[in-house]
């Protein structure tokens, strides 16, 4: 099967890849994908409007995810938190997402929804900051889903050091009935959220950020960190409690930082769930191997199955790295989980037509178009509205 794609020219497409579906989650890791909202095609959704969602499609890809054992992380940037997603559409969003979870299992283990302060733009004082992130994760509790305390733009603004953030995430510890992620999401994803945790530099926010961890392990699940950075992932790993998990969420060394000890919560998990279940099941069956040699082939395996994926990733997730939801609602419309190339608060023409023709391609390479003629089709009629 061939396309001319701009910039590639006459393409022809792989063997598809049949991947097979778990028939249970991976045990070695815990990992979510953070989900993204399928936009109603037929609403309103140009920039700054309500976001209108089909929610029927939106929950239809939340059982797909399910299906391949990961786990749902809701709510979050990917689903355009800051970037479209309104409060009433989130609050919308985290009680159907939950109840849907409730289908399935334990919405508690399936779903974890992002808490933050996004409804509360003007808050400018820390008490009026920590009972915006009060509301949220009532919201989140009462639907029966985990939480995440995501970063917060408001608090990043009025905080003037770290006893600022402490004072407010210790207030929240407080309010939660299990334990909960903690999200760390860097400038590169939000500018917005610079110097969070009390200073611009990583080395004092880490050491801000290891305190606030230590004073509250118990009420501390894990952390998600969005920093695009290896190196520092794994010294901030070695450095959490007991306990505590490091969730990782860099999109560009996931392959590694997984099979090095980090769990996951990535949104580019959201776009490979079947490449990723894949390389998860191989990841435990090397880690239950009982000799060197079978260990090492099967690790083998997972960085293969991986491999092809993250110069996919890191074509999403180029800069300016805050549009990638676009390439991840893209490559969802390509495989058929959605009828429309359609984004809440008209995101979907936040990349260029040479963007998602690579995207498209990478794809392809990494064994990640369902349906290839579908595919092929759906991707003709966007260079045809395109004048191509």
């Amino acid at each position: 099967m061939r396309i001319d794609l701009p910039g590639t020219g006459a393409y022809t497409l792989n063997e598809r890849t049949a991947w097979p579906v778990p028939d249970a989650p991976a045990t070695s890791r815990v990992v979510y994908a953070a989900a993204h909202v399928v936009a109603d095609p037929l609403g309103d959704n140009t920039p700054g409007s309500p976001a209108a969602v089909d929610w029927d499609a939106t929950l239809r890809f939340r059982r797909h995810l399910w299906s391949y054992g990961l786990r749902v992380a809701d709510a979050m940037d990917t689903a355009q938190r800051n970037m479209g997603l309104d409060w009433a559409a989130t609050k919308e969003l985290i009680r159907r997402s939950a109840a849907e979870a409730r289908t399935v299992g334990d919405p508690a283990t399936l779903v974890s929804c992002g808490a933050g302060t996004d409804h509360a733009p003007r808050a400018a004082d820390l008490n009026t900051i920590t009972a915006a992130y009060a509301e949220q994760i009532e919201t989140v509790q009462s639907a029966g889903a985990g939480v995440i305390i995501m970063a917060s733009r408001q608090l990043a603004r009025a905080a003037t050091g770290p006893k600022d953030y402490h004072q407010v995430y210790g207030k929240l510890f407080g309010l939660v009935d299990r334990p909960v992620i903690l999200h760390w999401l860097g400038e590169m994803f939000d500018p917005h959220l610079a110097g969070y945790w009390g200073a611009p530099d990583v080395a004092a926010a880490t050491e801000s950020f290891l305190e606030l961890v230590h004073a509250h392990a118990p009420m501390v699940d894990g952390v998600k960190v969005s920093l695009l950075d290896e190196e520092h992932e794994v010294g901030l790993r070695a450095a959490l409690p007991d306990g505590v998990k490091l969730y990782t969420g860099d999109d560009f060394n996931y392959p590694s930082l997984i099979r090095s000890g980090s769990h996951a919560l990535l949104g580019i998990f959201d776009a490979i769930a079947p490449a990723a279940a894949a390389a998860l099941r191989v990841l435990d069956a090397a880690e239950a191997a009982g000799d060197d040699a079978g260990r090492d082939r099967l690790l083998a395996s997972y960085d293969e199955i991986l491999a092809p994926t993250v110069p996919l990733s890191r074509k999403i997730f180029e800069t300016p790295t805050y549009h990638y939801k676009t390439g991840i609602v893209f490559l969802a419309w390509l495989n058929g989980h959605q009828d429309a190339f359609a984004m809440v608060n008209g995101a979907q023409s936040a990349r260029s037509l040479l963007h998602l023709s690579e995207v498209f391609r990478l794809a392809d390479q990494a064994g990640l178009l369902a349906d290839q003629e579908l595919a092929v089709r759906r991707m003709k009629a966007l260079l045809a509205v395109n004048g191509l």
